[in-house]
């Protein structure tokens, strides 16, 4: 009992922690009307700023003090310069843009931090006091108390604010019906800014305080918006005290939970307590808040005009894509080993991001589990073919097959929910994915990875090993690269026309109005799920097309932040176009564009970070000019130009029109 108490007061820190992130989450949908991914990089950029400022990293080292008010006045700058950037001007957008964007605040702060200082964690030097206290028997840091103590009366100060306050009125008025609120005379830029201001601040204090209690970290802060984003479902995304208490709740749970991992009858593999088991809790902790929550989850009033991105018809395909094969078939001979690589991992990746233009363009849902279904295909087709000796083709189907059961009852769980609200589960999955499948030496790889045996058909070698070297005679040989090319434009062909087709119209009534896509027929629940069956598979098919192309797989080729840069990426050059999709495939970590960039622009052992620092700026500039994505705006500027020039030359109408006989 001293232990599991012991454990609670422990786990007050962390709780402290996902209570302020989960805080500052309801605050931007309070102030903005959008789910804040970018929350727990917040607290990061906060802690690091302070630790800066304390050590005396760039400058002469501050006394605490001053260190901590410094800080908090560099929040609110920063509050201020996001809202600038990042959300006044898509304040007209889609929602799905205004989350993206989000995305790209979270990259950006993610990929600086880690450029700057590293990917090691720091300890920032002690705020709150060192001092112990014994209860009921147990000795306990007072700090916990404290941290714990200050985020309950941010919470109630907060709550009271919104109730009592002028402000706090304004800023619900403006939640609920921004139109209303616009005649009224209140500001819904202004409000916003105030509201986002407060929460930066709060997240910066606390930020401060706890990081000398848990350390400051660039890889595990930006994760912890996962269980914050279920304390605020729990909350229904409104009220401050719902949000802290279940935060609290959540890290005592947390450290209840690594407590039991040292016991004797925990799950264990290979010796070791079973991984993942804390990010498998919170996936299941958010499908049932989703489920609960799920129907009376607030939907912000908002102004008219905002709308998902348009879905340009896919005319001239072979026109289009006929240079692109060719020069794809041509480079898989010819080029260096290192650019044949990059070209097949390209035409790989270009598969996985056909799956967000399925999902996200066609349907309008947010998912980031895409890449941690690949993993999925990917580490199947490596224990079929090493322990139960299922190699190619019957190897893949199952691994396919596998990976769209898993996206299907992902895309299950989320039914209740509309719209952007996905994110919330699809993220838990990935990371649930990440950490109790592929970490597991046993079911993944773990840290060294899982080899992944060749494809031969009739006893011929396909894969990139096979005998066929390129023009220089080195590996990879271009044969897997060519099937690698078939299976994509195959695939590219097919979301294409998808899009023409009747599943593809009932994607974009459901996409565009579900209530109105049912009220003619449509049934919007089956329309999302054979969506998320059609994703899923593809996102299965890049994975085995991976995992052959590279013989083995690892579970930092299938990180959350790798998935993150791919969804900003697809979204940046136009989610709702196959062409998008094909762009960013090749832009992907290990493709052309990167490879290039690594051998003559940028450092080589930081071409992911800096990959993901140039797709956040990238995104916050693209959303300003090109909310809908860069492809998609030039596509509508040439349909613009297109009715101009048709509306400014003179007609020539059928005589037997004018007559009144139809044609």
């Amino acid at each position: 009992m001293q232990n599991i108490l012991l454990f609670s007061i422990l786990g007050l820190a962390s709780g402290a922690i996902i209570a302020t992130i989960a805080i500052g989450v309801v605050l931007s949908w309070r102030g903005s009307g959008t789910i804040n991914i970018a929350a727990g990089a917040v607290v990061m950029v906060a802690g690091y700023i302070f630790w800066c400022l304390r050590t005396g990293y760039f400058a002469p080292a501050l006394m605490m003090v001053p260190a901590v008010l410094l800080t908090l006045v560099l929040m609110a700058l920063l509050a201020v310069v996001v809202e600038v950037v990042a959300v006044k001007p898509l304040r007209t957008a889609s929602p799905l843009a205004r989350l993206v964007a989000s995305i790209g605040v979270l990259l950006l702060f993610q990929a600086a931090v880690q450029l700057v200082f590293g990917t090691a964690p720091v300890d920032s030097p002690a705020v709150l006091s060192a001092e112990v206290v014994e209860v009921v028997g147990v000795t306990v840091p007072i700090a916990h108390f404290i941290l714990a103590g200050v985020v309950v009366v941010l919470a109630l100060a907060l709550s009271m604010l919104y109730r009592f306050t002028r402000f706090g009125l304004a800023t619900r008025a403006a939640s609920e019906n921004e139109r209303s609120a616009i005649l009224a005379g209140l500001s819904p830029d202004s409000l916003s800014l105030a509201n986002s201001v407060i929460a930066y601040v709060v997240a910066g204090l606390v930020g401060v305080l706890a990081a000398s209690v848990v350390g400051v970290s660039a890889s595990t802060l930006p994760l912890l918006i996962v269980p914050a984003l279920a304390a605020a479902l729990l909350a229904n995304f409104t009220s401050f005290g719902i949000a802290c208490a279940a935060g609290l709740a959540i890290g005592i749970g947390e450290s209840l939970l690594f407590y039991a991992s040292t016991q004797s009858w925990f799950p264990t593999q290979d010796g070791f307590a079973l991984p993942g088991m804390q990010q498998v809790a919170e996936f299941f902790l958010i499908v049932i808040a989703l489920w609960w929550r799920g129907s009376s989850l607030p939907q912000r009033g908002e102004t008219a005009g905002r709308s998902l991105p348009p879905v340009p018809r896919q005319e001239r395909l072979v026109r289009r894509a006929a240079p692109v094969v060719l020069a794809c078939a041509v480079a898989l001979v010819v080029l260096p080993s290192d650019f044949r690589q990059a070209v097949t991992t390209g035409l790989v990746a270009t598969v996985l991001c056909l799956s967000f233009v399925v999902i996200m363009g066609y349907v309008g849902q947010l998912s980031v589990v895409q890449l941690a279904l690949a993993g999925l295909g990917a580490f199947t087709v490596s224990r079929l073919g090493t322990e139960f000796g299922i190699g190619f083709p019957l190897g893949p189907i199952i691994a396919i097959a596998l990976a769209t059961v898993l996206g299907v009852a992902i895309g299950a769980a989320a039914l209740r929910v509309r719209g952007i609200t996905l994110v919330v589960v699809t993220l838990a999955a990935a990371i649930a994915i990440e950490q109790f499948v592929f970490a597991n030496a046993r079911w993944g790889g773990g840290q060294t990875g899982a080899p992944v045996e060749s494809p031969t058909l009739f006893g011929v070698n396909l894969g990139a090993d096979a005998s066929f070297p390129g023009l220089n005679g080195t590996l990879p040989s271009p044969l897997f690269g060519l099937l690698a090319l078939v299976g994509t434009v195959v695939l590219y062909a097919f979301v294409a026309n998808l899009r023409r087709g009747d599943l593809g119209r009932r994607m974009l009534a459901v996409r565009s109005n579900e209530r109105a896509a049912a009220a003619v027929g449509v049934n919007v629940r089956a329309v999302k799920i054979v969506a998320f069956g059609i994703a899923s598979a593809l996102a299965g098919t890049a994975g085995v097309m991976y995992a052959y192309n590279y013989s083995t797989v690892s579970a930092g080729s299938y990180g959350i932040a790798i998935a993150l840069t791919l969804v900003a990426s697809v979204y940046v050059l136009g989610v709702t176009l196959v062409q998008g999709a094909v762009l960013a495939g090749f832009g992907a970590i290990g493709a052309v564009v990167p490879l290039i960039l690594q051998k003559w622009v940028l450092p080589q052992d930081q071409i992911s970070i800096w990959v993901q620092l140039i797709i956040g700026v990238g995104l916050l500039v693209q959303l300003k000019l090109f909310p809908d994505g860069l492809l998609v705006g030039m596509e509508l500027k040439k349909e613009r130009r297109a009715e101009h020039k048709a509306q400014s030359e003179p007609s020539v109408v059928s005589p037997r029109v004018e007559e009144g006989v139809p044609a």
